[in-house]
């Protein structure tokens, strides 16, 4: 979330920054919202005044034992009156609040305007492309070949957009989670946590998925644990990324700044409604909803941000370095950096049957617009509370990387070469599947 108080002061400029990325601020609705609470808050004030001053004539009255029942009456009106204005403002600054959580993060200086994905910028290219002398298959024909890619049974099991892995594949997979943990655990000290997969709605407001991508989540709803008998039904969500439980840990909670930065990485399964256009074009492990994923969050000081965000980006590619995937880090513009982002880079690997690169992480610097909604502070060295900057990354998709070890490692017979980097630590000498 952004500030409130310097959005309120500043609306015409806010107005202008959020524009740059295709966001139109309806300053009519925020003022005249926000005139409406002056108005209300004021009209309270005066009558809980009024009230305040009524109820001490009545002690004094009942000091000289006098009747004080005309004036009884008139706080009793009084009392009916606030609660129904007290109702009123609530329910107004509910409704200004909720509009609040639709506003974007602002973009970083250093995002480059641009309208759409078209309009993101290559910073580099990293690795060598390798060329074929025999027909590339995709990942999906490769699978369906050595019989260990399953989507027929999966999608008996649980629909459409599952899979089913089998054998050395599924230790492929596995290996894979592995090894990315452990690199960034033992290379880029990383504290490794296991966290929940189901999360309260709060946490997706937090870190900024609600209220937008609230069709794109799945959600259970459970009892909640209440001594009363009559349980109140809470929606618990199953996490779209381990980012939103990652960066909830310190909700409400007051960081010392000497333990900054703090780097987290989890290892989970994602899960996503994915019905859109866009999902249903990308066949096989590239969308899915179900997957698993090597999420990286840091909690920096506001000062250094960016700096981190080249860092966790670095972290992230040296994944792909390390399994020799050719890829380009792309600088992503105004019009598609995420929600809560202010600055973000994509790493997008090649895929040799496509022709083209994919992406496979997304790395970004939230600022301060994640802790301001989950309420994550650090004490400064002149004891000042002040909002930490979030940062996330893959590192990465588990499944898509998968798929690009597979079609960039295939051989002429349709078999597949595990990359040196696992070969003997993690699938047990194994050269091919």
């Amino acid at each position: 979330m952004l500030d409130i108080t310097i959005l309120k002061n500043n609306i015409d400029i806010f107005y202008k920054k959020l524009k740059r990325r295709g966001f139109i601020l309806d300053i009519n609705y925020i003022n005249n919202i926000n005139k409406e609470i002056k108005k209300v808050k004021f009209e309270k004030e005066n009558l809980e005044h009024y009230r305040n001053k009524t109820s001490k004539k009545i002690g004094f009255l009942k000091l000289s034992n006098k009747n004080y029942k005309n004036l009884k009456k008139e706080v009793i009106y009084y009392n009916k009156i606030l609660l129904k204005k007290k109702l009123y403002l609530h329910k107004l600054e509910k409704k200004i609040l909720k509009y609040y959580y639709t506003i974007p993060n602002i973009p970083d200086k250093e995002t480059k305007f641009g309208k759409n994905f078209k309009d993101n910028f290559e910073v580099y290219k990293w690795g060598n492309i390798k060329k074929y002398d025999f027909k590339l298959k995709d990942h999906v024909e490769l699978g369906k070949k050595r019989k260990n890619l399953d989507f027929y049974n999966s999608s008996k099991i649980s629909g459409s957009n599952f899979f089913i892995l089998k054998d050395k594949l599924s230790l492929l997979y596995r290996s894979l989670s592995q090894f990315m943990l452990d690199v960034h655990v033992e290379n880029h000290k990383y504290i490794e946590i296991y966290v929940p997969y189901l999360v309260r709605k709060k946490c997706l407001y937090g870190t900024g998925q609600l209220p937008k991508f609230y069709k794109d989540l799945i959600y259970t709803k459970c009892s909640k644990d209440n001594v009363k008998k009559d349980f109140k039904k809470e929606k618990l969500f199953l996490i779209p990324t381990s980012e939103v439980p990652l960066t909830n840990l310190f909700m409400n909670d007051v960081i010392e700044e000497n333990k900054l930065p703090l780097f987290f990485v989890s290892n989970t399964p994602c899960f996503r409604n994915e019905t859109t256009s866009y999902g249903i074009k990308n066949k096989g492990l590239i969308r899915t909803k179900q997957f698993d994923k090597v999420e990286m969050v840091q909690f920096v000081h506001p000062e250094k941000s960016n700096y981190y965000l080249e860092i966790i980006t670095e972290h992230a590619e040296k994944i792909l370095k390390l399994l020799n995937l050719p890829y380009r880090k792309m600088s992503i513009c105004t019009n598609d950096i995420g929600f809560s982002s202010s600055k973000s880079y994509d790493l997008e690997v090649w895929f040799p049957y496509q022709k083209k690169y994919v992406e496979i992480s997304s790395c970004s610097n939230m600022k301060d617009f994640q802790s301001r909604r989950i309420n994550i502070k650090f004490l400064d060295k002149n004891k000042n509370k002040r909002y930490v900057h979030t940062l996330n990354g893959s590192g990465l998709a588990v499944g898509r990387t998968l798929a690009a070890i597979m079609e960039n490692y295939q051989c002429k017979n349709g078999k597949i070469k595990i990359p040196n980097i696992l070969k003997n630590r993690y699938m047990k000498g194994l050269e091919f599947i």
